[in-house]
């Protein structure tokens, strides 16, 4: 039985993650952790946890807890996570991984010096909607693929217009960079599912804006080992009505078009006309990824398929797209 503790249990942990760890079989929630005291009571008392926090340190040297959930923003990633396997506890990290490419190696290193596994919240790679794209793909329906595109457009949010209340996602010694860090991750880590490995990666930034102090505006272009080429823009501050998220996959017979957080209809156009595709996803949105670590620590199933070893590979695009 996998009995988890929660570092952190902020708004990602109400619904998209926290719930499944108690749905799934053979996993349940025992304690958690909040830096301030009454949340975590609170987070207990709403979730049916018996034990709460105000220390890190504290939940990952309960005894009860025997693996530990590390939801806190990327910047402390690397330190829980590593106090967490040096306790001899696998980690569940939400992504990005940590804040930068050096910390990712650090948490892997420590992965690897203790034997103990560590996971990261890539969720998408198990959703039926990612499943049918990679389906489409890996069916031959698209022939050769030629290129791959990334474009993604929103307005600022309404705490960008306030400097003195911003979003943790836009402070760099917490988050890591921008909104980029936050939501191209997604994007890059589902690529890494789709295609394989990204051998080759140039970018540009800018602060356009001026709303905060991070990039707001990103454009890249990357080539995977397989030979197959892409490009990607980002803008974090488009106009009030404008919202663009959508990837196109060309190759010789087909294309296909989808989106990484709409999940809007897919698209698959061929010879054969326009075919439509959509697919449900779970009530906890992380609920298949956590239930395939669960099996697995559990000792039924293989090992998932986000690991620190796939994550590692996004932070490292992302610091190099970033310069």
């Amino acid at each position: 039985m996998i009995h988890w503790g929660f570092i952190g249990c902020g708004n990602v942990t109400e619904k998209k993650s926290g719930p499944a760890f108690s749905k799934v079989e053979g996993s349940d929630v025992v304690a958690v952790m909040r830096r301030d005291i009454d949340k975590a009571k609170d987070y207990a008392r709403r979730h049916g946890v018996g034990k709460w926090y105000d220390n890190a340190a504290d939940l990952i040297n309960d005894p009860q807890v025997n693996a530990v959930y590390v939801a806190t923003p990327p910047g402390s990633h690397a330190e829980h996570a590593i106090a967490a396997m040096r306790a001899g506890k696998p980690v569940y990290v939400e992504k990005p991984m940590a804040a930068s490419y050096e910390e990712c190696c650090r948490m892997n290193q420590v992965s690897a010096e203790t034997g103990i596994p560590c996971f990261v919240a890539y969720y998408r790679r198990t959703l039926p909607y990612f499943l049918r794209v990679k389906q489409l793909i890996d069916d031959g329906l698209l022939g050769e693929i030629s290129t791959v595109q990334i474009r993604f457009a929103i307005p600022p949010y309404a705490t960008d217009y306030d400097r003195e209340n911003l979003s943790w996602r836009v402070k760099k010694e917490i988050a890591g960079a921008g909104y980029f860090y936050d939501l191209a991750s997604h994007q890059f880590d589902l690529l890494d599912f789709l295609f394989g490995e990204i051998a080759q990666t140039e970018g540009f930034s800018d602060n356009r804006a001026g709303l905060y102090d991070v990039e707001d505006t990103v454009a890249a272009a990357f080539r995977f080992h397989s030979g197959i080429v892409g490009s990607g823009s980002w803008s974090f501050v488009a106009p009030q009505d404008t919202r663009t998220d959508r990837i196109d996959v060309v190759g010789t017979k087909g294309k296909l078009s989808f989106s990484t957080f709409d999940f809007s209809t897919i698209l698959l156009e061929s010879a054969s006309g326009i075919q439509e595709f959509s697919e449900a996803n779970p009530e906890n949105i992380q609920y298949y990824l956590i239930q395939q670590i669960v099996n697995y620590l559990n000792g039924r199933g293989e090992l998932p398929v986000s690991t620190g070893a796939t994550a590692l590979r996004t932070n490292c695009i992302m610091d190099e797209i970033l310069g």
